[in-house]
């Protein structure tokens, strides 16, 4: 490999839900949001790990809150990449309709003078930002020009689905992200909303009753779709994600999906023990 290395880098942020060695792997920066207890403010990731997130959102009565990152953290990031001999820079963040966080690279960017820093709003959260930001990552390790890089985000984009089965609007409702689904409050208590964000806002999908009618929903819906790409099955810790994993079984093999947790950032929104499918639909 040697010490430079030309070509692409990018960096996101802590909404995608990578791993840390998924990230490492491909060489992909990630850029963490804060999450607020009260007055106690913890970086995603470095201070708050998964486990510690929603064992704190089970105890504590305040709902915790995100904060998007600093524009000098995304400065930082890019000005690292720069440095370590990258030519340019594609930063894709979670949706600008869901966070500052993507303002707050674009600001970064704007600190950088006369370097190639591309900030690209992917209009999706969790793994199917994570998915993007796979694919983004390996197009550049690969050769792929900033302009091919920032292409494929934007074909990957419209074809990416994101659906969540919720335990609970709670968090939503006082997160204030509650978007198109509006209309689900106080309309029943017992219901187990589903939510679309594949546009990169939240809208109702479904509203089953039980948790289980939920779960078909997610499972219904995959199976409706023909042959998606990148599949990918994520959850808040949910401890019922092997009956889901059961139910989509004699479609989906384990080799065709990958699990991922949704960390803390999609956490403080959607509440605790989500599941949630994200995937490509066809070219």
């Amino acid at each position: 490999e040697g010490e430079h290395m030309p070509g692409v880098r990018i960096v996101t942020d802590s909404a995608c839900d990578l791993t840390a060695a998924e990230a490492a792997e491909l060489g992909v920066t990630i850029v963490p949001l804060t999450i607020r207890f009260g007055d106690d403010e913890l970086t995603d990731r470095e201070q708050l790990s998964v486990e510690d997130f929603y064992a704190r959102m089970a105890t504590d009565d305040a709902l915790p809150e995100t904060a998007a990152p600093a524009p000098g953290q995304f400065e930082a990031a890019f000005r690292a990449a720069l440095d370590d001999g990258a030519d340019a820079v594609v930063c894709i963040d979670l949706s600008s309709q869901l966070s500052a966080t993507m303002q707050s690279a674009q600001n970064g960017a704007k600190a950088l003078e006369g370097a190639d820093v591309r900030v690209v709003d992917s209009r999706s959260i969790t793994s199917g930002l994570g998915t993007i930001v796979l694919r983004a990552a390996t197009a550049a390790r690969d050769g792929a020009s900033a302009d091919e890089v920032v292409a494929l985000v934007e074909d990957l984009r419209p074809r990416t689905r994101v659906f969540g089965a919720l335990n609970t609007l709670d968090n939503l409702k006082k997160g204030g992200r509650i978007g198109g689904a509006q209309a689900m409050l106080g309309s029943m208590l017992s219901v187990k909303p589903v939510i679309d964000i594949s546009t990169g806002v939240v809208e109702q999908a479904g509203k089953p009753r039980t948790r289980r009618k939920s779960l078909e929903w997610l499972r219904d819906k995959l199976f409706s779709e023909g042959d998606v790409e990148g599949l990918c099955i994520s959850h808040g810790l949910a401890d019922d994600v092997d009956d889901f994993l059961a139910m989509i079984a004699p479609r989906f093999g384990p080799d065709q999906y990958r699990t991922g947790t949704i960390g803390a950032v999609i956490g403080t929104h959607g509440g605790p023990a989500i599941i949630g499918i994200t995937y490509l639909t066809p070219a």
